[in-house]
């Protein structure tokens, strides 16, 4: 369409201001899980030390900023955007498939949250993020067979020896 190169243009920019900011967010999210997950002996205590002015953890955050600002720089951004949607949404998966355990295994639990009809939403969930997943194509679920196959050599690799869970002090 001749005549409308700038709005092209500007919709490119305004893509590429979406894709950094959700990426920023869930830096900022993940910094907080990998918190968690090294209080519980998961990962090096590295990513568990608290800045000691503003209490955030600052070391997680700067290794995740420079390890994905790496990654961002060497791999084109319609695969980051893929690579983004896709562990998101397997992540979702996750948590749905997560609560349906967890009433089921300790159904005395004190819960912080309630999730309503259980299991009927947790199921809807796991469907509709698998339907989402599903339309990603080949290339993007070999990319998350490779991160789910490194992450599985961290747990066997680390975790299993540091959990504080599999072993109580």
């Amino acid at each position: 369409m001749h005549g409308y190169d700038w709005l092209a243009k500007l919709v490119t920019v305004a893509i590429l201001a979406g894709f950094s900011s959700v990426i920023l967010v869930m830096l900022l999210g993940q910094s907080r899980v990998f918190y968690s997950m090294s209080r519980d002996g998961l990962l090096p205590k590295v990513f568990s030390e608290l800045h000691p002015v503003y209490r955030t953890p600052y070391k997680s955050n700067l290794i995740l900023f420079v390890f994905v600002g790496l990654f961002a720089a060497f791999v084109p951004g319609d695969i980051v955007g893929d690579m983004t949607s896709i562990g998101t949404l397997f992540a979702f998966m996750l948590v749905a498939a997560g609560v349906i355990i967890m009433r089921k295994t300790n159904p005395d639990a004190k819960r912080t949250f309630r999730t309503p009809l259980v299991p009927l939403v947790p199921i809807l969930g796991i469907i509709v993020c698998g339907a989402m997943i599903f339309g990603l194509g080949w290339p993007n679920w070999s990319r998350l067979l490779m991160w789910l196959a490194i992450g599985f050599v961290i747990y066997f690799g680390y975790n299993i020896n540091h959990s504080k869970l599999s072993n109580p002090k």
